[in-house]
């Protein structure tokens, strides 16, 4: 009975803390985007990645759709550094066992203004794409975020 108590109280707490974090997310987002802005050059940089032998069509088809998806996936690492990423994850458990564990994450965003520092093949069978994006741009595409969300 008294160990039910404690688990309950335990969870309600966690609870209250998690909802009490999620009030000041703007805030925080925010700060976060400042201080990686002020501690790496005023520029936000990403890197994506792909493989070519995954594209279909043929070998100069593939080279150019394994940049496009190193492009785009340079794009979604550059969203994720301005909006952060929205984490949806799921466990079941059964008999003390972790029967099933399934963790999805999502970014959704604009990105504008963002300039190509280099597309190179690093292997025989992926391309790399660096994109950067000043502050500027960075600190207008998080206000436009922010008040959109408010």
């Amino acid at each position: 009975m008294i160990d039910m108590l404690i688990v309950r109280a335990f969870l309600i707490a966690i609870c209250v803390s998690v909802a009490s974090a999620c009030s000041s997310t703007n805030k925080d987002l925010a700060e976060a985007l400042a201080y990686k802005l002020q501690n790496e050059g005023a520029k936000l940089v990403a890197t994506g990645y792909a493989d070519i032998n995954a594209q279909g069509g043929n070998e100069s088809q593939r080279r150019v759709l394994a940049i496009r998806a190193s492009k785009i996936d340079a794009y979604r690492s550059l969203s994720e550094q301005i909006y952060g990423l929205y984490i949806d994850s799921s466990t079941t458990v059964g008999d003390l066992v972790v029967q099933s564990d399934i963790i999805q994450t999502r970014v959704e965003g604009i990105i504008y203004g963002a300039e190509i520092e280099s597309i190179k093949p690093i292997s025989d069978s992926t391309y790399e794409v660096t994109l950067s994006l000043t502050s500027n741009v960075a600190e207008n595409l998080k206000k436009l975020y922010l008040s959109s969300i408010d």
